[in-house]
């Protein structure tokens, strides 16, 4: 990726959860793709989606009337809705293009709400629910859960179904599920999404992004460790393989993967000595 993106990244994986910017931590993921996107347009719209959905929650008395009318105003009338058509289609994980599109799947459309919902004062928030994100409002009262993907209130019972469909039947809704999600956090099942979505397209250097940017919001996880560094192997950059290699099996030595992954960690030693 290139450097500036770089660097922008890296200093937003330095910031505190509670100062991001999750439309410019959003964007600078879009960036993957698209390193030359108009941050300052798509925060305009953002605005304008904001100025124009206030005209029709005026009538709402309560916060939670104001995030149903909001829920309708976008939904509705806006268009904001899940793509079931191509759910893994790259651009349904970069706001620019679910700005443009109308489109996305539920973590972005998550962030759409988000986003609109604080420049009306109104605060929401990710829930990284299994297999489906959504939101929540983060106020005394009632709980509100919007599934943004199907634009619709979610109640309990229609959480628990969410959750039996996704982990079985046995599954239990515990209220550990249903917290907000730390900016990081979301950010971070965004990059993997997308960086799932990459690898099933064989897009190796955009996945490589992905994974570059997970790990500096989070340096030491194991998995992902392992993951770019046998990406790089594929991508014949032994050095990068193996320091990424020695570090997953440093951290994770009793890991079930352990063995599968000492083979390319050899040869990646192997293929650096001969290069020497």
């Amino acid at each position: 990726m290139p450097a500036s993106a770089a660097e922008t990244f890296s200093q937003l994986a330095a910031t505190p959860d509670e100062r991001i910017d999750l439309a410019h931590a959003a964007l600078s993921i879009a960036e993957v793709a698209e390193p030359h996107l108009d941050r300052e347009l798509c925060l305009r719209q953002l605005d304008a989606l904001a100025a124009a959905a206030g005209n029709h929650l005026r009538a709402e008395a309560t916060e939670a009337g104001q995030v149903e009318a909001l829920m309708r105003w976008l939904h509705d009338e806006q268009g904001f809705r899940g793509n079931d058509v191509d759910y893994y289609d790259p651009r349904n994980s970069f706001l620019n293009q679910v700005l443009a599109r109308r489109t996305g799947i539920p973590i972005t459309l998550a962030l759409v709400y988000i986003e609109v919902g604080k420049r009306l004062g109104i605060t929401l928030a990710g829930v990284n629910f299994p297999g489906h994100f959504l939101v929540r409002l983060v106020a005394p009262g009632p709980e509100i859960v919007i599934d943004p993907f199907g634009g619709r209130i979610l109640s309990e019972e229609d959480c628990a179904g969410l959750l039996r469909s996704v982990m079985g039947p046995s599954a239990v809704l515990e209220p550990a599920l249903m917290r907000p999600v730390p900016a990081k956090s979301m950010l971070r099942r965004m990059l993997t999404n997308l960086k799932l979505i990459y690898l099933r397209l064989g897009q190796l250097s955009e996945a490589l992004a992905c994974m570059d940017r997970i790990l500096l919001l989070a340096p030491e996880e194991p998995q992902e460790l392992r993951d770019r560094g046998l990406l790089h192997y594929h991508l014949d950059r032994y050095a990068e393989a193996r320091a990424d290699l020695e570090r997953f099996l440093a951290l994770m030595p009793q890991h079930p993967g352990a063995d599968a992954v000492q083979p390319y960690l050899e040869r990646a030693r192997q293929r650096m000595s001969r290069l020497n």
